[in-house]
């Protein structure tokens, strides 16, 4: 189901007693929103503090993970060039916001994270390897920063926390369109990623499989500043497919939060991209508002098609990157003979 701006509805005039159901609502959906404590994984990624800025300003209580201790010696910034502990620093500083040190791949500190917290933001995602050594499969999966690790096992822990705690009964986990193993960008970004799309993938599987609450959210590209504004906010259920588009780290994080404010969104897969402005929407609301649960069969057999369709990109990949070499070698012997020729 397409949940933007569809065929234009009559227009009704609304008069007070209408409108006062209306305000009622909006009014229980943020006394139900300062009443939370959220948690959040990947706290200082671009993601993660654009949405403890927007919880903090919301009233929200708010506990972030964070891999290594607050340096007090760093000055707090949140530009864009500022260093994650710079960015630790600032965000610590935040109304409603605590840090606690640890690491999503470990169980421990999952479970520490998610005590006394009423939901989950899964906004971590792994750090991005050196080409070569994902291409060449150097990492081994166990290790903590792989992609298996980070977005699969993770993602695990936190639902294991979750199930364990006596309070936290949503989880909205942020992905990336991956259903499709032999798309150029998901082989591309899988022979340079460590397979970061197969197992975002796979970890979504988890959420579907477990008895918590889950919103996945599949964004567009996250990073583009020159991102148009206005009614062009577009969102799809049952993980349905968008055209991918340009969209802010502050949109996305938005429509996490929102996101828990909507029971209905509750075991659903939204994929979120910007479309035509005017066919889309200036507000999440009224498209959260549309959201149902998923009711497809999602596909279980991805990652060894993932795995298959890496394999060739990575034969393709290495050959051209040995042609390419090649010439370069040869544009070099001719030039240098060439030189050489001249000076004689």
């Amino acid at each position: 189901m397409t949940t933007g701006r569809g065929a234009p509805e009559p227009q009704m005039m609304m008069n007070r007693r209408s409108a006062l159901p209306i305000a009622f609502i909006l009014a229980s959906l943020a006394m139900r929103c300062l009443s939370m404590k959220v948690a959040v994984t990947g706290t200082t990624g671009r993601l993660g503090r654009e949405a403890v800025q927007l919880l903090s300003s919301k009233g929200v209580q708010t506990q972030c993970l964070l891999r290594h201790p607050i340096d007090t010696s760093v000055v707090p910034s949140i530009a864009m060039d500022a260093t994650p502990s710079q960015v630790a620093s600032y965000l610590s500083s935040l109304p409603g916001v605590t840090m606690m040190e640890g690491d999503a791949t470990n169980a421990a500190s999952c479970k520490a994270l998610v005590d006394g917290c009423d939901a989950v933001l899964a906004l971590h995602g792994p750090v991005k390897p050196p080409p070569l050594q994902s291409l060449f499969g150097l990492l081994p999966e166990s290790a903590p920063t792989h992609s298996r690790s980070v977005n699969y096992l993770a993602v695990q822990n936190i639902i294991d926390a979750a199930n364990e705690s006596a309070t936290c009964k949503r989880i909205v986990r942020v992905t990336g369109k991956g259903e499709q193993p032999t798309a150029f960008f998901t082989v591309l970004i899988n022979c340079l990623g460590n397979m970061a799309k197969a197992w975002n993938y796979e970890g979504e599987q988890l959420l579907r499989s477990s008895d918590v609450d889950y919103t996945i959210v599949r964004p567009g590209v996250m990073g583009r500043g020159d991102i148009p504004t206005g009614k062009v906010l577009g969102l799809m259920d049952n993980g349905g497919d968008m055209k991918v588009s340009a969209v802010t780290h502050s949109q996305i994080a938005g429509l996490c939060i929102d996101c828990l404010d909507y029971p209905n969104t509750a075991r659903s897969t939204l994929t979120a991209m910007n479309i035509e402005q005017g066919q889309g929407e200036d507000s999440y609301a009224p498209l959260l508002a549309k959201v149902k649960a998923d009711s497809r069969a999602f596909p279980t057999n991805l990652l060894e098609e993932h795995k298959k369709s890496a394999r060739v990109g990575s034969v393709v990949l290495v050959s051209f990157m040995a042609v390419f070499l090649s010439v370069a070698v040869s544009v070099v012997k001719t030039i240098g003979s060439f030189v050489l020729s001249n000076l004689r």
